[in-house]
């Protein structure tokens, strides 16, 4: 762009229609100046120059062809530009090829009178006559004298010289990279004969090419120039049969087809150039490909055109504007009640929109605007009245109120009186009547008719003596091609009665528009400085302009500032409905109308009450519940379905509520939701509508189990708003305990044990009071409120409530009542919880041998029971037992409920899991694999259980070693999660999690970080940061710096985990313990021995407490203390200790439980240290030999020979070295252990040498006085006495001594 020139230079307009015109005829340009958009004028100009002359160019809105959109972008341009004086319309059309015409693709036509029509005809204009006749009205007038005459010299240049046509084509494809305006070639050219269609596709490469109509070939290909009739009208012509009838009907003079010049020639005359880019036939080019041609070769004759016209030859040639003023016009009439809104800022789309939809002139337009209450479609409609009078003088524009008949009367008669109508004024006048006829004279001019507040259909249609001789108010609306009606209303229903299809509709304000309103409204604009309180007002009131301009007014009188508003506001609701019913000055709005929003919204609800009460229903209904995604299915039921569907419509209409299709809900608008509140209370009717909201869900609310979930999640957050309100009555307590009851189970189902907790607590209270301490309800709610405490981790008071409700059950239902045995299920998992593994299995034994009396062996809750069983056992470490248990239970669901029943399916994927944890990788991939297979073919790919199944292979494979492999899967269960069950569903981020860990476990810290850092968000996001799945994620994120050697973030990260889940879930919940033990791992990495071993204490301390000495994680405590005390040199206190836990986990679990061989060995360790290799060396033969008869020889934690560990520990210690770098603290453990296992295979010398460098590394890297660093001086001692070089050794044992 070089230069920019002021709206009087400009002397020629061109409209393109299309974005691909506008661009063809920029390309024309001599000099490019800028592009310009003005204040109420959406059209967007590109100025320029061609020759001598300043040109303006105009698109039509995308989407928006035709020829109402072409005649308003045309008034805009001249309105906009006062020194246009001649106008061009340039673009493609279809050519019509006759026998007199040889019209290629790619020519030239060029409207021009030839004594019958004036260069364009609107070719389906007309009137129907009799015996199926039509007659064709659509002449239109001719171009300008001057831009004919510049057209007849352009002509005369042409026969002497040529047209320059050719040259221009070269200059665009010159100038222009892109191929979309460049010659397509001939053969590309094709016409078929009239009477054979498109045989579809993209293209015409399956149309017969027989039925194509050879044409000679021209000597040149440019474009030739056709001059004569261009047929304008509203849609694509598409048909060459209509094409060719159409053509006769004119007598063969049609050259074109296209659908913008009839919406100019009338009102704002020009020439007319159209590039030939199809023939107007079923043959169109998905491509459009001859489109980028054809424009240019019609930009180039224009550009041609204005070059033919002299510096001088438009001097004394009238503007536009000048043009149009002089024609004879009616005289204008103006009846508007209210001054414009000088404040009025937006809304540009709908201003566009509606002049777009009442500018054409074949019929008598109707548009209704509709919206809620308050969102300013009368602003809206009163700026458009405004703006037409200034873009159009002479159109008439008459504003009706239509509040009542009475409104609606007195503006006709107003309107009669203007208009001077004979009789009007005299008593028995029909004023309606006369004011009707007269304006659907066309003697009467242009005239615009505004019914607002058009809401009441029974008002409207409503016949005057109820009979159907007597007409509506609706029937007097006038008629006439010069005419258009708007309609406001917020009644959707009563839109479409008035306008059809024709609608727009109007939503809240966007934040930039909101913004404005305010600003202009306030007297202090100073304090929209404060942008956040800005926004948060805008957003508290919905961006609602009605609502902003209350507020600005309060904010005005009262002289405060926003933020004191938001304080009154959000002071309770209350407080808004009397914000929102303040009254205030509004020279917009009628004088004997309240302004207040809320009383705006009282109007529209009596109307409903009155024309749809059970619409009226649904709406004090949705008041009481929460206002966002309300389902359809919880509405209250009626009989009929019609009578709901009309009631929804009914408020839809209104704009009160907002369908979501896809999930069957509604929104009801958050200030229609408290002004709703409002109305019920003043009709003293709230506390009925809340107590059969409560009701009714009670009624609907499914339990909480897991094919339900899509139920009850959604109904979710409406209980809870029910639940949050008051019942007054004591009549709705036994609804009010259902509901608590369904909504606590669902709330433990989704993992939101703390709220579950609260619910439960308040139904049992209610229940006790209202029911009884016996009634079977309150023991349900008891036994609900344990689970709540056992998923907290609050184990002994879940055991205690157990306990206590198995007693009750026991005395009121008798010991063998199924829901005694259910208790006593649940009782068994507080007890396993704790630990308590015997007692907790002796109970699954009771409950088991209870149900198969009760109910029998082969009862799906008994074989339930033999499941749970098998549970217990394998939580015991009694694998054997689990196995033989799962595999008789396996059996048996398959002869009972077939094997391809989900629940037998089920236990064919508990026998893997405890194969898997026997280390009998190999069946137990090939049992997982069969019960994928079967979960894929019963359940489909993407159950929920199909991918557990998918998951439990996984573990398999890793365990294996197939790492790659098992990390392919879990992308594969995380990918088909996603689509499944969302991004964010728990499930989802469980398998993120898995493949996480998978990566970390193959050494990929980086990404199993990144990956972790991105659930932990996406949990913070979903579930919130205290979940406790969140708080799980965190320690995994904690574990994985740690792997790295990021032990400042990691122990920060650990320390914030710990903090969080001592709030959360207290300091002695198992999970708090576990995340104790983490941060002591942590601090002891970096050499922190003595927190490091205070925390280790404190958690062995707090788990022997609230778990007991014998539990598994008290013995997991006792052995990380024996770690860290070996690592610091206290061998006799760590032996004494691992003592301790090996003769406890023997006693547990088993003297053959992996846990037991596990202490074996690192007891065996400590005793090596302190050159017990006697003693140490019979612990870990004894080790082994268990470990090869209960394992296996071949299980991953079957430690016996030597060499095969050797080899083992060289491969990790050359992974580690190569991912994680030879000084990373991993890399030297690896030394350290390859040291050891070398030393007990006596290759002492090899030993020594690898202590020796490991040493030398820590002490760089670590420092000589860390722990690590201190074992292998240690170690490397231990090797020098073993080789007899006692003196060394002692010496290296004197300074370990010193520096420890």
């Amino acid at each position: 762009m070089t230069a920019r020139i002021m709206q009087p230079e400009i002397s020629i307009g061109i409209i393109c229609p299309l974005p691909i015109e506008v661009a063809a005829m920029i390309q024309m340009l001599d000099e490019r100046y800028d592009t310009q958009q003005f204040l109420r004028d959406p059209n967007l100009y590109h100025l320029g120059r061609i020759g001598q002359h300043n040109i303006v160019i105009a698109g039509l809105p995308d989407g928006l062809t035709g020829i109402a959109s072409a005649a308003t972008t045309a008034e805009r341009l001249w309105v906009t530009f006062h020194s246009v004086k001649a106008l061009l319309l340039v673009g493609i059309g279809g050519g019509v090829r006759t026998i007199k015409n040889d019209m290629r693709l790619g020519d030239v036509i060029v409207s021009r009178p030839d004594g019958k029509y004036g260069g364009v005809v609107q070719y389906n204009f007309g009137k129907s006559l009799s015996e199926g006749r039509f007659e064709h009205t659509g002449v239109l007038n001719s171009p300008p004298r001057e831009v004919l005459s510049t057209l007849a010299a352009m002509k005369a240049n042409h026969l002497l010289n040529g047209n320059r046509l050719p040259d221009y084509a070269v200059y665009v494809e010159a100038s222009q990279s892109n191929l979309y305006l460049k010659y397509p070639g001939v053969e590309n050219d094709i016409l078929f004969e009239a009477d054979y269609d498109h045989a579809g596709g993209s293209d015409c490469a399956s149309c017969d090419r027989a039925r194509e109509i050879k044409r000679k070939p021209r000597k040149a290909n440019g474009p030739v120039i056709h001059y004569g009739t261009i047929a304008s009208g509203n849609q694509l012509m598409r048909n060459s049969k209509e094409r060719d009838s159409y053509n006769r009907d004119y007598d063969d003079r049609i050259l074109c087809f296209e659908m913008e010049a009839a919406g100019l020639m009338n009102s704002t005359p020009c020439l007319a150039i159209r590039g030939i880019s199809d023939y107007a036939d079923s043959h169109k080019r998905e491509d459009h490909a001859w489109h980028g041609y054809a424009a240019a070769a019609a930009a180039g004759f224009a550009k041609e055109f204005i070059n033919t016209i002299p510096s001088s030859g438009l001097e004394n040639m009238p503007t536009v504007a000048e043009s149009l003023a002089k024609e004879d016009k009616p005289n204008e009439h103006w009846l508007v009640p209210f001054q414009r809104n000088q404040h009025f800022v937006g809304r540009e789309s709908q201003l566009n929109e509606l002049g777009t939809k009442i500018s054409s002139e074949a019929h008598c337009q109707r548009v209704a605007i509709v919206g809620l209450g308050g969102v300013g479609k009368t602003q809206i409609v009163l700026e458009f009245a405004y703006r037409k009078r200034e873009s159009s003088p002479g159109c008439s524009i008459f504003w009706i109120p239509t509040n009542n008949p009475t409104t609606f009367e007195q503006a006709y008669l107003q309107i009669g009186r203007l208009l001077q109508i004979p009789g009007i004024t005299e008593e028995n006048a029909d004023v309606k009547q006369l004011v009707k006829m007269r304006l659907s004279q066309e003697s009467a001019g242009h005239w615009l008719l505004i019914l607002d507040n058009a809401d009441d259909i029974g008002m409207l249609y409503k016949r005057a003596y109820g009979d159907n001789r007597s007409l509506r108010l609706i029937d007097f609306l006038p008629s006439s091609c010069r005419g258009s009606i708007i309609f406001t209303t917020r009644n959707q229903k009563a839109a479409v009665r008035q306008a059809g299809s024709n609608l727009i509709k109007v939503y809240e304000m966007d934040l930039a528009d909101a913004k404005e309103v305010l600003e202009a409204s306030l007297i202090q604009t100073h304090i929209l400085k404060d942008d956040e309180a800005t926004v948060k007002l805008l957003d508290l009131l919905t961006y609602l302009p009605l609502a902003i301009v209350q507020a600005a007014a309060f904010i005005n009188e009262n002289d405060i500032s926003i933020p004191t508003y938001i304080a009154l506001y959000e002071n309770g609701q209350d407080e808004v409905i009397e914000l929102l019913s303040e009254d205030f000055e509004d020279q917009g709005r009628y004088k004997d109308t309240k302004n207040p929003i809320a009383t705006t919204w009282l109007i529209s609800f009596n109307q409903i009450s009155l024309q749809d009460p059970l619409a009226a229903d649904y709406l004090s209904f949705m008041s009481c519940i929460a206002p966002q995604r309300i389902p359809e299915s919880l509405l209250p039921s009626t009989q009929s379905k019609i009578k709901m569907t009309i009631a929804i419509g009914t408020l839809a209409a209104y704009s009160f509520i907002t369908k979501r299709e896809l999930e069957k809900s509604f929104d009801l608008h958050r200030l229609v939701h408290l002004a709703t509140r409002n109305w019920l209370r003043t009709t003293q009717s709230l506390a009925a509508w809340t107590e059969k909201t409560l009701s009714r869900l009670a009624d609907v609310f499914p339990i909480g189990d897991h094919k339900n979930k899509a139920i009850w999640m959604a109904y979710l957050p409406h209980a809870r708003h029910v639940l949050a309100s008051p019942h007054p009555s004591d009549g709705s307590k036994e609804a009010e305990i259902k509901l608590l009851y369904k909504v606590g189970w669902c709330l433990l189902s989704n993992g939101q044990y703390s709220e579950a907790e609260q619910m439960h607590r308040k139904g049992l209270e209610l229940s006790e009071k209202v029911l009884g301490l016996e009634h079977p309800d309150t023991l349900a709610s008891r036994t609900q409120l344990g689970w709540a405490l056992r998923m907290q981790g609050k184990y002994a008071k879940a055991e205690q409530m157990e306990r206590q409700t198995l007693e009750l059950k026991g005395k009121v239902l008798g010991l063998e009542h199924p829901d005694t045995l259910n208790s006593m299920n649940e009782l068994a998992r507080a007890l396993d919880k704790q630990g308590k593994n015997a007692e907790a299995e002796q109970m699954c034994q009771q409950a088991l041998e209870l149900r198969e009396k009760v109910l029998g062996p082969e009862h799906p809750d008994t074989l339930a029971s033999r499941t749970q069983l098998g549970w217990a056992l394998r939580m015991q470490g009694e694998y054997a037992k689990a196995e033989q248990m799962e595999r008789q239970t396996l059996e048996l669901k398959g002869e009972v409920l077939g094997p391809e029943h989900p629940d037998t399916l089920t236990s064919m994927n508990e026998l893997a899991g405890i194969l898997h944890s026997q280390g009998k990788y190999t069946e137990a991939e090939q049992v997982h694999r069969q019960a994928l297979e079967l979960r894929k073919k019963v359940l489909g790919p993407e159950h929920p259980d199909t991918l557990t199944s998918m998951s439990g292979l996984v573990r398999t494979l890793e365990r294996q070693g197939e790492y790659a492999r098992a990390e392919q899967m879990h992308r594969q269960a995380l990918e088909l999660r996603e689509k499944v069950l969302g991004l964010e569903h728990p499930d989802t981020l469980v398998s993120r999690t898995n493949l996480a860990r998978a990566l970390g476990v193959q050494g990929k810290y980086s990404k199993a970080e990144q990956m972790h850092r991105k659930g932990l968000e996406l949990r913070e996001e979903v579930l919130g940061p205290e979940h406790p799945d969140t708080l799980a994620v965190r320690t995994l994120l904690g574990w994985v710096l740690r792997m790295q050697g990021k032990y400042t973030e990691a122990e920060q990260m650990e320390r914030q985990t710990l903090e969080l889940k001592e709030k959360v879930l207290g300091l002695e919940h198992p999970a708090t313990l576990a995340s104790m033990n983490e941060l002591a791992r942590v601090l002891d990495s970096q050499g922190a021995d003595a927190e490091a071993k205070q925390m280790y204490r404190q958690a062995l301390k707090l788990r022997e407490k609230m778990l007991g000495p014998e539990h598994p994680d008290t013995l997991v405590s006792k052995t990380d203390l024996v770690r860290a005390l070996g690592a610091q040199g206290k061998y006799t206190e760590a032996e004494q200790m691992e003592r301790q836990t090996l003769e406890l986990i023997e006693k547990v679990l088993g003297p053959k439980h992996p846990d037991a061989l596990a202490a074996k060995t690192l007891l065996g360790w400590v005793l090596g240290m302190q050159g017990k290799y006697t003693e140490a060396e019979q612990m870990e033969r004894q080790t082994l030999e268990l470990k090869e008869k209960v394992l296996g020889p071949e299980h991953p934690d079957t430690l016996g020979k030597y060499t095969e560990a050797e080899q083992m520990e060289r491969q990790t210690l050359g992974l580690s070295e190569k991912v994680l770098g030879p000084k990373h603290p991993d890399a030297l453990a690896a030394r350290t252990l390859l040291g050891w296992v070398l030393g007990m295979q006596g290759k002492y010398t090899e030993a020594e040498q690898m202590e020796r460098q490991t040493l030398e590394l820590k002490e760089k890297v670590l420092g000589p006085e860390h722990p690590h660093t201190l074992m292998s001086r240690t170690n490397l001692a231990c090797a020098l006495r073993a080789q007899g070089k006692y003196t060394e050794a002692e010496q290296m044992h004197r300074q370990g001594l010193e520096l420890g």
